[in-house]
């Protein structure tokens, strides 16, 4: 009885915890499973980002950068890349190692929202509008990097500690 009661203490508590998680700590995955996004706290470099996540491509283990701007008007302005280079660079070469640009949206009972600030609680689901299409047409696809279409939406599945 008594490890019946911990253990129903021990679920409620990752419940609890799996609806307190704060978006920059929140993981998510496509339906499929190929794919998992991981959003990690800013930090105070970043002038022009409210979000910071990584992308893993889980079959191939690429793991590809993203950032997330507001815009104006207001939205979450995401953009996932690969191998660019750092320092001052050109549009172009953000251009050509960007492989989706669009806006983030998060998916809560039906309703589409803009993302919650970092400290916020995290989105259950986010539309990533036309990814799958634009990393299907992406170098990565061409170098056989990515070989799966993720969809669009993926699903809260943790939090990160």
């Amino acid at each position: 009885m008594r490890v019946a009661f911990v253990l129903i203490g021990s679920l409620a508590a990752t419940a609890a915890s799996a609806a307190e998680c704060r978006q920059d700590r929140a993981v998510y995955a496509d339906r499929d499973g190929g794919y998992e996004l991981s959003f990690e706290p800013v930090g105070s470099n970043a002038a022009a980002t409210s979000h910071h996540f990584k992308l893993k491509v889980l079959a191939s283990g690429v793991v590809l950068d993203g950032i997330v701007m507001p815009g104006d008007p207001e939205r979450s302005n995401g953009m996932v890349m690969h191998n660019c280079p750092e320092g001052d660079v050109t549009g172009e070469e953000i251009a050509a190692c960007t492989v989706w640009e669009g806006v983030i949206y998060a998916l809560d009972g039906g309703d589409a929202a803009l993302l919650p600030d970092e400290a916020g609680k995290a989105a259950e689901s986010l539309l990533l509008a036309g990814f799958g299409a634009s990393l299907r047409y992406s170098t990565l696809w061409e170098e056989g990097k990515a070989s799966v279409v993720p969809w669009d939406v993926l699903k809260r599945k943790g939090c990160a500690a």
